[in-house]
């Protein structure tokens, strides 16, 4: 869709809301600023109160898994979990009123620094209730509560789109649950670098004793390395299927950097297959691939919207 296709579209529904009969040749600015309060804007206080409720909530969550790592009294993990849940929803209505804009989808870089984090908080409670993935809590719940603070007060020039195709949305998607699965295997190397070395330096630090055995934990790394390079495959292949070009100047950086990140990770399972890699060794590629995904991520949004000030990156 071009700029004059969207244009035609937000006259449109300026016409239809009754705020002015014509803005054709008007700037995005002035026709977002002409439509009518409520259709113009979600409902902000309702916004502002999912947001903070889910901040108290995550950070309730994350001071209770601190208490149970360094104190001696023993907190049930059902209650972090609920806690985590409860936050969880209310980042997601906050998330709706923010993303789902009558304008169109506002995926700014904020916003989506806050999907992600959502989207970690969901990976990391569905396998806790299969896997000993419980002290990710730790990490993942104040990384939470502060995106849902940047996303609820901070603002990017990021113009709304009309609703993407299904092709468009299934590269979306896809690639916030691989850099969210990604992420969420970025610190499980994080604490599995912290075991290590705590153990090789004879620390009986509390937290330890919370923490599984090394080879389960390496175990879980490379399970969530394989689903995340799955997701990674999908949402590379769907964005070569729904965009004209992949490699054009607004998206080849992106491009390049997520096949990067595609090769590290394909290459640390198969050293891990053919070698039998494990702990500093698939810390320090899991790192890497992450930083790569990470740049390719949010480095473009970082760069043309907050330093170019370009709204359409």
């Amino acid at each position: 869709m071009t700029k004059g296709d969207y244009s035609r579209d937000l006259d449109r529904v300026a016409q239809q809301s009754g705020a002015i009969p014509s803005l054709w040749g008007c700037s995005y600015t002035d026709r977002a600023r002409a439509l009518p309060e409520k259709t113009r804007l979600t409902d902000e206080p309702l916004v502002i109160q999912t947001a903070f409720f889910a901040i108290a909530c995550y950070s309730l969550g994350a001071l209770l898994q601190w208490r149970s790592f360094t104190d001696r009294t023993e907190i049930a993990p059902r209650w972090i979990r609920l806690l985590g849940l409860t936050g969880l929803v209310a980042q997601t209505l906050h998330l709706r009123g923010l993303i789902l804009t009558p304008l169109g989808i506002d995926l700014g870089l904020f916003h989506v620094v806050s999907a992600v984090a959502a989207s970690m908080v969901l990976m990391t409670l569905a396998a806790s209730l299969r896997e000993p993935m419980d002290n990710l809590f730790i990490l993942i719940l104040p990384l939470a509560a502060l995106s849902t603070l940047l996303g609820a007060v901070l603002k990017s020039p990021y113009q709304p789109f009309p609703t993407p195709s299904p092709g468009l949305t299934l590269h979306i998607i896809s690639s916030v649950l691989a850099y969210s699965l990604l992420a969420v295997a970025a610190f499980q190397a994080l604490l599995l670098a912290f075991q290590n070395r705590q153990l090789k330096a004879r620390h009986g630090w509390k937290l330890l004793r919370h923490l599984p055995p090394l080879e389960t934990m390496e175990k879980l790394l490379f399970q969530l390395i394989r689903f995340g390079l799955l997701l990674l495959t999908l949402a590379i292949v769907s964005g070569a299927l729904s965009l004209e070009n992949l490699f054009a100047q607004h998206l080849a950086h992106k491009t390049i950097l997520s096949l990067i990140a595609w090769c590290i990770f394909a290459a640390l399972l198969w050293g891990r297959h053919r070698f039998g890699w494990r702990g500093s060794t698939a810390v320090r590629w899991t790192l890497f691939g992450f930083l790569a995904l990470m740049l390719a991520f949010y480095g473009s949004k970082l760069v043309l919207e907050l330093i170019l000030h370009r709204p359409n990156p």
